[in-house]
């Protein structure tokens, strides 16, 4: 068995830090440190078995293999190349990458995981002239790129698919809550399996199975089927084996877990999963709405995660829960009721003071934990009881307090893990053509002080630089025969303002050919000549403006053809038809037709 102690980190949700921490703990984790959705620690090939088939609140358990500072893409990509991945990875096996950036040089994570994986395949093309395989789901390796600012850490992913994913779940609802967040909030409550456990809005059941396995100290991981870490050349199965065969930690639980709903579809969802978990003891099911709920078990603790308007949405959220509240008051004395809700106009209405008030992400919603301590009778006589409403042993550090790393504290821990500085000195042509033979020989070698400083600062710069600067070269060039002849003289003023400007082209603007077309032959003698200037044509456009009467519409019937001869043309119009012609007018019209 391999005893190396080495790093790791667990991942898990804003908020549950401590509870994560305190598992950590339980199972004998080293140097353990709280971070902003993590914690660090240290161990072995059996702490990392253990974190990923024990803990309930971690969503990913990472090994990093490398730390190291890159500026831009192109030093990610030399950093990775030159990495030694034969120790985690073959030409044969498949892996896959998923990157977090948080940082103003890298702005796209899928970016970064584009080139992470353009070092790893041309590393082993380089080396062994093959590469292995992408594959997005069931890799054999995957591989985790965490960036913050300019510090890269690369992790194996020792889960694969995340640890919320407990195998026990066959079927959902809607909108089930998340296994690692329902475990963390009953851990946040302090409840162990001491009394009942009621949820009056179940769901799918996530909170009862989660509750049933707290209670018996049963390991979420005994459903699952496989891990990453079983597909590492380092596998030890025989040591998983008896860790995953382990039963001496659980426990019995004297009580009950009551789960109901009002919607019958839910319930049968629920009693899937409750049987294929292996909990049907422990936990009990009734399909009745929340205000039936008029006879609790005694002394218990009551969790739920009411609808919150977005995905399952009642007919009123204020009626919803100002029936909590009033179901709350009247039937569950004694008990610590915990209610996670969305709005706080929503919690508002259950009309009681919360003696917590803790702030929880449920996927993307920026929700709140609310403890409401419930007692019989009036707050007075509660108080003279010793009863109190403050939960003053309750963790409200939501943010755990982290400290950040100097660069020096950053370099010294990357340097645990090697040298892993950008180099520019590979076999290959995009460093050759950056830094070795060419470049580098120009600045930095022995031509350096004969060569360029010679050029810069000696003669060149001194003398001949000065000279062709002021003297007989450039001054000449500037103001003397060629350039003022060329501009102002002979040639560039005949050219721009004699022969061609001023009389050839003023010709062919407005003279033969241009002037012609646009104003003289074609479009004169039609547009001015005849209509314009005729004067007649102006009275023949004006004639057929007659307004046509209303009783009569039909043009075939309002309209006739006049024919007039103006200066020898025959020129047609359409006249309103009146009243009859005249017998004067008709052979007049006909002898013009």
């Amino acid at each position: 068995m391999n005893n190396t102690q080495f790093d790791m980190v667990a991942k898990t949700f804003q908020g549950l830090e401590d509870v994560l921490r305190d598992e950590l703990i339980a199972l004998g984790a080293q140097n353990v440190e709280t971070g902003n959705r993590m914690v660090s620690f240290t161990g072995d090939n059996e702490m990392l078995y253990r974190a990923n088939f024990c803990l309930r609140t971690a969503l990913r358990i990472l090994k990093p293999i490398v730390k190291f500072t890159a500026k831009n893409t192109d030093d990610l990509y030399d950093i990775v190349r030159d990495i030694e991945w034969e120790q985690y990875l073959s030409p044969e096996k498949t892996f896959a990458i998923d990157s977090t950036v948080y940082s103003d040089s890298f702005t796209h994570s899928k970016f970064v995981t584009y080139r992470v994986k353009d070092g790893i395949v041309d590393h082993f093309t380089d080396n062994c002239g093959k590469r292995p395989s992408i594959r997005v789901s069931g890799a054999d390796v995957m591989l985790n790129v965490h960036i913050a600012g300019e510090r890269v850490t690369i992790s194996l992913d020792s889960s694969g698919e995340p640890l919320n994913q407990r195998g026990w779940r066959v079927d959902s609802t809607t909108a089930p809550i998340n296994e690692v967040l329902a475990a963390g909030i009953i851990l946040k409550t302090g409840w162990r399996g001491e009394c009942d456990f009621v949820d009056p809005m179940c769901g799918s059941g996530t909170f009862l199975i989660e509750a049933a396995l707290i209670a018996q100290n049963i390991y979420p991981g005994i459903y699952r089927k496989s891990f990453a870490f079983e597909r590492w050349d380092d596998y030890d199965a025989d040591l998983f084996a008896s860790i995953a065969s382990d039963d001496s930690t659980e426990r019995g639980f004297d009580h009950r877990i009551y789960g109901g709903d009002i919607s019958p579809e839910a319930i049968t969802v629920a009693r899937r999963n409750i049987r294929a978990a292996n909990l049907d003891a422990v936990i009990s099911l009734v399909c009745k709405p929340f205000d039936e709920w008029t006879e609790p078990p005694a002394d218990g603790i009551l969790v739920t995660n009411p609808p919150y308007g977005e995905r399952l949405r009642p007919e009123s959220m204020e009626e919803l829960f100002s029936g909590i509240g009033t179901t709350l008051k009247r039937h569950f004395a004694g008990y610590h009721a915990w209610i996670i809700g969305y709005r706080d106009e929503d919690l508002q209405c259950i009309g009681l003071k919360p003696s917590v008030k803790f702030p929880i992400l449920n996927g993307a919603l920026e929700c709140s934990l609310r403890e409401y301590v419930l007692f019989s009778g009036s707050y007075n006589d509660f108080r003279e009881e010793g009863g109190s409403v403050r939960n003053d042993g309750f963790n409200r550090d939501f943010r755990p307090k982290v400290r950040h790393l100097s660069d020096g504290e950053w370099d010294a821990e990357a340097s645990r893990f090697g040298d892993r500085k950008p180099r520019r000195d590979r076999d290959n042509r995009r460093g050759d053509f950056r830094r070795d033979d060419r470049k580098r020989e120009f600045r930095r070698d022995n031509d350096r002080d004969d060569r360029r400083r010679d050029f810069r600062r000696d003669d060149r710069r001194d003398e001949g630089k000065r000279e062709f600067r002021k003297d007989d070269r450039k001054r000449d060039f500037k103001r003397d025969d060629r350039p003022r002849e060329f501009k102002r003289d002979d040639r560039r003023r005949d050219f721009c303002r004699d022969d061609r400007r001023d009389e050839g082209k003023r010709e062919f603007r407005k003279d033969d050919r241009k002037r012609d077309f646009k104003r003289d032959d074609r479009p004169r003698e039609f547009k001015r000549a005849d209509r314009r200037d005729g004067g007649k044509p102006r009275e023949y456009r004006a004639k057929p403006a007659t307004i046509v009467p209303d009783k009569e519409p039909k043009i075939s019937a309002d309209f006739a053809v006049s024919i007039d001869r103006v200066d020898g043309k025959i020129m047609r119009s359409r006249r309103t038809w009146m009243k009859k012609q005249s017998a004067e007018d008709t052979p007049a019209d006909n002898a013009d037709k």
